[in-house]
């Protein structure tokens, strides 16, 4: 993809963007963090995109905590943001930015209850057979946090990583509604920021014998 087909913000969204991006049905969210711990690993990256492929994607300075815009955009009721493992993102954005975000549509959930075919729900094998496009995922462990600034292959990643979701959202709400899982899917969604509570609290197995 070209390099200007998205922009990067310090800090937080513009008035514009926000009021762009309000105007959404859905919106495509992702993080890129330095590592896998929220407690441990700071959040470096908020990648956004609309419907119409407009794709922000927010550098997030070492000791921030809030983002005003941001947040007031992903705690927005009228607008569904979509994820692909929404569970890491939610808990990454509630440590490091106090943001609660909602509603929430999540494709790894909707893969698992909509694709039983196969266990194979990652965002590049999902990309693979719905968009039949090849992600090219060589990027995902780098230094998102280099204070020198990120590299074209780190924002092509950044960006690919947000840009198929709502499409993918769309072909798989069509799945899970013909398989009749659309309402357990939409309880699994629900129960997410219970579940992202007990995560930041490390609690582990709650559910288990």
């Amino acid at each position: 993809m070209k390099l200007d087909d998205f922009q990067v913000v310090d800090g937080d969204l513009d008035y514009p963007t926000l009021s762009e991006y309000l105007r959404s049905d859905a919106l495509a969210v992702d993080t890129e963090t330095m590592g896998l711990l929220p407690q441990r690993d700071r959040l470096c990256l908020v990648q956004l995109c609309n419907p119409e492929g407009k794709v922000t994607a927010v550098r997030i300075a070492k000791g921030q905590t809030h983002a005003p815009n941001l947040q007031q955009l992903l705690e927005s009721t009228d607008v569904v943001k979509v994820f692909h493992f929404a569970r890491f993102d939610l808990a990454t954005l509630r440590h490091n930015l106090k943001i609660h975000v909602q509603p929430v549509f999540c494709t790894k959930i909707a893969s698992k209850l909509a694709r039983t075919y196969t266990n194979r729900h990652g965002l590049k094998e999902l990309v693979q057979e719905l968009e039949q496009v090849e992600l090219d995922k060589s990027s995902q462990s780098s230094d998102w946090g280099n204070p020198l600034g990120l590299s074209d292959a780190q924002l092509s990643y950044a960006a690919n990583d947000v840009r198929y979701l709502i499409s993918l959202q769309q072909k798989l709400s069509h799945m899970l509604q013909r398989e009749e899982r659309w309402q357990l899917a939409q309880e699994c969604f629900s129960f997410l920021p219970t579940l992202v509570s007990l995560d930041l609290l490390q609690f582990k197995e709650l559910f288990e014998h």
